[in-house]
């Protein structure tokens, strides 16, 4: 049996949270948050609706606490799911920083100045990609998924999805819609789909393009990028992930609304009328456990170390690693280091090149210059247009 609770003090917008601890009072009631990688939650308009179960089986009911949807990545929320051991899910909630005046916004990502993040995240808003050449790599739900050209691709907002590699020469645009665009243009019964989301398929939503589609939708983004932010500024900041003061603009967004209205339907259309791929390899317990600790910041962990807490030995973990991920494990460390320098001298605190290179974890500025030349074809200077 479930039973809707709403906070009534829980802020419209989710800014913030009351004085009135209703969190606590939860708490002391027996319930807790039921976040997990498999927990869904349900969106309608600005609000989410998070399952809660009762900490005493058979003693207390489940419920359905009705909160604004920033709320969950708020530093309130995650404080809450935190003593319960579950902030980790609540942390991947990526925040996009899209202005109200914005149904999405759709960029053009390329290998050579993508500058991606590649920690497991999620968000509220629908993801599309579109792989225009190339192949990228994703990690969802323990398996690992590689995408080839022509290949158009669906990450719900509650998946939790990770970019764990991309070839040299991929290239492949990333629009992202918000969930009010579905709630008002999909009403007809084909596009049923996007409003179930993930709970229909099973890992990642996508088909292989006919050349005729492809074209259709290829140049349907094509058109909206007249007007965009600077390819390499949207690289660099929608790719990577916004820094606190970056805003995704553009100097028609009446026009990109209505376009990224157009271009959802056209895609799910095509979607339709494609074949659903399956072309997914479940990961070994141990590279999950892996990635999942090289998410949370064990970089500078020894291999030993980390092969002792994935259960494996490092000759083991490496080989399976590379095996199934299609990296190197040193390689994915050293571009894990990459995105967190790029964390770290994005922050308003204005650190120096050397002193984000060694937050990050490099052991010296030698190495980060050869990482990053290898990752950019450049060296660190030139990619970030400094003097």
């Amino acid at each position: 049996m479930h039973h809707s609770f709403e906070p009534a003090e829980a802020s419209q917008h989710g800014e913030r949270l009351p004085s009135v601890n209703w969190r606590s009072r939860l708490s002391s009631a027996g319930f807790l948050p039921c976040l997990s990688a498999s927990s869904q939650y349900t969106r309608s308009g600005d609000f989410c609706c998070v399952p809660m179960q009762g900490s005493h089986p058979g003693q207390l009911p489940n419920l359905n606490l009705r909160i604004p949807a920033a709320t969950l990545s708020t530093p309130a929320w995650i404080s809450w799911t935190a003593r319960a051991n579950l902030s980790y899910i609540v942390r991947m909630l990526a925040n996009l920083k899209l202005r109200r005046n914005y149904d999405g916004l759709l960029y053009f990502a390329e290998s050579t100045r993508n500058l991606q993040k590649l920690q497991g995240h999620h968000h509220i808003e629908l993801e599309l990609n579109l792989v225009v050449q190339g192949t990228i790599t994703y990690v969802v739900g323990g398996q690992r998924f590689t995408f080839s050209q022509r290949t158009l691709l669906w990450l719900f907002p509650h998946q939790e999805h990770q970019m764990v590699d991309r070839s040299d020469n991929a290239q492949f645009y990333v629009a992202v819609f918000k969930p009010s665009v579905i709630d008002r243009y999909c009403r007809n019964e084909a596009y049923q789909g996007l409003k179930r989301g993930a709970l229909a398929h099973d890992g990642v939503l996508s088909t292989v393009l006919r050349p005729e589609p492809f074209d259709l939708v290829r140049k349907t983004m094509d058109s909206l990028m007249q007007g965009s932010m600077d390819s390499d500024l949207l690289n660099r900041e929608a790719g990577f992930g916004p820094a606190s003061d970056f805003r995704f603009e553009h100097s028609d967004p009446d026009a990109l609304n209505a376009g990224l209205r157009y271009l959802l339907l056209l895609s799910w259309r095509s979607q339709l009328a494609g074949k659903a791929t399956r072309d997914a390899i479940s990961l070994h317990p141990a590279v999950r456990r892996a990635l999942k600790l090289l998410s949370e910041d064990q970089t500078e962990q020894k291999l030993d170390e980390l092969a002792r807490d994935c259960g494996a030995s490092k000759s083991y973990l490496s080989r399976i690693f590379h095996r199934q991920i299609g990296v190197p494990l040193n390689r994915y460390r050293n571009s894990l280091r990459l995105s967190r320098f790029f964390e770290q001298y994005q922050q308003a605190d204005g650190k120096t090149i050397t002193q984000a290179v060694y937050a990050a974890g490099f052991g010296s500025y030698a190495q980060f210059y050869k990482v990053f030349s290898q990752a950019y074809g450049r060296g660190p200077r030139n990619c970030l247009r400094l003097s």
